[in-house]
């Protein structure tokens, strides 16, 4: 994913105009942690805890009713807080490089003029600010974690992987729309293509969520995408106990059998085992991960790419995130991972994330929108 380069400022050229633009730069950095009020201040701020407190609250009831304590087992949710924030952490410093460079007109900025950059923008309420969304945003994923898990507890043997097999291939006159992809792409090496793409998920959303945390002109757009993004992880949730599903390569393994061995065809295997080991022994084993309705791929994606064009980010970069989106969607498909309505209930679900979050935060996305116009300065 490409730096959101179209939520910052122009570069400043060097000469005779440098000083006024160093000077418009400044007054820009020093209000880019400011918010109209401090009431709007704390309900931004405490969006996405309010989410992850939520979450959490969900979870521990949810576990209490099935018969298991909430858990990280393998440590995945703490390792990306500590993953994800140390990237943070340098992108801070890239991003103070970045506009001190554009501040002095010159690719190697003085230490002096990153000092200075560093005290206007990342003030310590900043810098707080930040890090509350981070941990909240991968506290609603532990918790989401663990709701997930409680799914075939909570609803033991309601599955709905029939009806959703016979529904889309009502669409296609009884033709499912796997099969339908394996015939047009083929089955050999588009397979890999599709497999690593799925896969690079794992990458996609924590650089989503780090590029907005820190690039992000405002503080405030950086706290409706962290926010929008952990809501995304409750309405999954909550679609998973709404229509519980495995998905098309578990219902109906027999379509998938020409794929070759794959990354993804290793992770099926894994989270089927993980599957008949927590259900075997709720208490100790491993959490099961197996939810096909609705899909957070295409809900996380759809977030991302709908809150760059709702901003009027760089054109490339909301290319490349509709790109990626229609990629994944086709993966999703392709690999057996979800069925057609899992795909658009995921949009909905994207779209619905970033209305909630705007709720929450008090964002104004039209006023976001018109400082990012040509000649705005933000």
């Amino acid at each position: 994913m490409n730096t959101p380069a179209g939520d910052l400022p122009a570069p400043s050229p060097a000469g005779a105009g440098s000083a006024d633009s160093a000077t418009a730069e400044q007054g820009d950095a020093a209000g880019s942690s400011r918010f109209p009020s401090a009431g709007a201040k704390w309900r931004a701020v405490a969006s996405a805890p309010l989410v992850a407190l939520v979450t959490l609250i969900a979870a521990l009831l949810v576990a209490d009713y099935a018969g298991f304590s909430i858990r990280d087992p393998d440590g995945v949710a703490a390792g990306y807080i500590a993953m994800v924030g140390s990237a943070v952490f340098l992108l801070v410093g890239l991003d103070i490089a970045i506009r001190a460079g554009r501040r002095t007109g010159t690719r190697r900025p003085s230490r002096e003029a990153m000092r200075e950059v560093r005290r206007e923008r990342w003030t310590r309420e900043r810098g707080l600010a930040v890090g509350v969304a981070l941990i909240s945003f991968y506290v609603t994923y532990f918790a989401y974690r663990n709701l997930k898990a409680a799914v075939p507890l909570v609803r033991p043997g309601d599955l709905f992987d029939r009806e959703l097999l016979d529904l889309e291939r009502g669409f296609l006159w009884g033709t499912d729309p796997a099969a339908l992809l394996h015939s047009v792409l083929g089955t050999g090496f588009i397979a890999h293509v599709l497999s690593a793409l799925y896969v690079a998920f794992i990458v996609f959303l924590p650089l989503s969520l780090a590029l907005f945390l820190v690039f992000s002109e405002k503080l405030q757009t950086s706290l409706f995408y962290a926010t929008a993004l952990s809501v995304n992880w409750i309405l999954g949730a909550a679609t998973y106990f709404m229509i519980p599903a495995l998905g098309p390569i578990y219902a109906d393994p027999a379509l998938f059998a020409d794929l070759p061995d794959s990354e993804v065809t290793y992770l099926q295997e894994i989270l089927l085992e993980d599957r008949i080991a927590f259900l075997g022994d709720p208490a100790n084993g491993p959490l099961q991960a197996i939810a096909a309705f609705a899909s957070l791929h295409i809900a996380m994606s759809f977030t991302a790419a709908l809150a760059a064009q709702l901003l009027g980010l760089d054109r490339r970069l909301r290319i490349a995130l509709w790109t990626w989106l229609a990629l994944t969607t086709v993966s999703t498909i392709y690999l057996g991972w979800h069925y057609v309505v899992d795909d658009i209930a995921g949009i909905a679900m994207g779209a619905l994330a970033l209305l909630v979050a705007r709720v929450l935060t008090g964002f104004d996305l039209s006023a976001a929108r018109a400082a990012q116009a040509p000649g705005k300065s933000t």
